[in-house]
């Protein structure tokens, strides 16, 4: 059963080792922890609540604003056991970028307000990115206490169709991570996700800092807080919906999640077998 719980009473939760299932009382993100093991799955970018005190200052339409999300990342990964999601746009404050950077003024070339936002509501927004934070901190180190290593699925999406060249259908960002320690890792889970079965013909290929390079702050602050932390930045092209005409491909995404159920899972136990102390 899902909780809504404010923050101190999930970081409370994680710290006494209590699985649960919960919303943060300001609804801006959700954490289920079914039971506590050496991985995570986390989807920032899922979210496309967008609070009501901008919708008239904001120029972007709710299609562009959906186009740039990623839509369908938490179900793609919602059957493992530790989750964590955003709930709110990445144009309210982008919980992939660092605080300085959360809060838009313009957006992949297009100003994004009409007029520059209020203090107060951009205070708003930064605390929802640190309340979201806090929480990760307990839930990593938690994690590392309890494990000695922990492995993150930082799951993301992208349009393919913006691109004018063949791009893969999975893309592994890697730039910020300790390729020498991991490198087994890292193309052990490519080589994973190319595997991946697609209805309709879609075909799987994966590649390693092709189209992006794991440059987010998701992983950029695990990673540099937690040194026995491993974040797989993992994004898929958007070969599950019709980027253009806003229609999700329900089948496709079922399909991915399907595979991960235990490709992701035998993946991590195979990290933990490796790296444990």
């Amino acid at each position: 059963m899902m909780e809504r719980l404010s923050i101190d009473q999930m970081i409370s939760k994680i710290q006494n080792e209590e699985c649960f299932h919960a919303v943060s009382d300001d609804y801006s993100f959700t954490l289920k922890i079914d039971e506590y093991v050496h991985y995570v799955c986390g989807a920032v970018h899922n979210g496309n609540q967008f609070r009501k005190e901008l919708w008239d200052n904001c120029i972007h339409t709710a299609y562009e604003r959906w186009y740039e999300e990623d839509p369908a990342t938490k179900e793609m990964v919602q059957t493992h056991p530790i989750v964590i999601a955003g709930c709110d746009s990445r144009f309210e404050y982008d919980l992939n970028r660092e605080p300085e950077r959360a809060i838009y003024e313009d957006a992949w070339g297009k100003k994004l307000w009409h007029e520059p936002l209020p203090k107060k509501a951009i205070e708003k927004s930064l605390a929802k990115h640190n309340n979201f934070y806090r929480v990760v901190d307990a839930l990593i180190r938690k994690i590392e206490d309890k494990f000695s290593i922990c492995i993150v699925y930082d799951m993301h999406s992208y349009n393919w169709k913006r691109w004018d060249r063949e791009v893969p259908t999975w893309n592994l960002g890697t730039s910020n991570v300790d390729r020498n320690r991991f490198v087994e890792d890292i193309e052990s889970w490519r080589s994973i996700l190319e595997k991946t079965p697609l209805p309709n013909r879609i075909k799987s290929t994966s590649k390693i800092n092709d189209t992006f390079y794991g440059n987010g702050y998701f992983l950029k602050h695990i990673t540099n807080k937690f040194h026995n932390t491993l974040v797989l930045a993992t994004e898929i092209s958007k070969v599950y919906c019709d980027e253009l005409e806003q229609i999700m491909y329900p089948e496709v995404v079922h399909a991915v999640e399907n595979y991960l159920k235990e490709a992701l899972k035998t993946h991590a136990n195979s990290f933990y077998a490796k790296h444990k102390s």
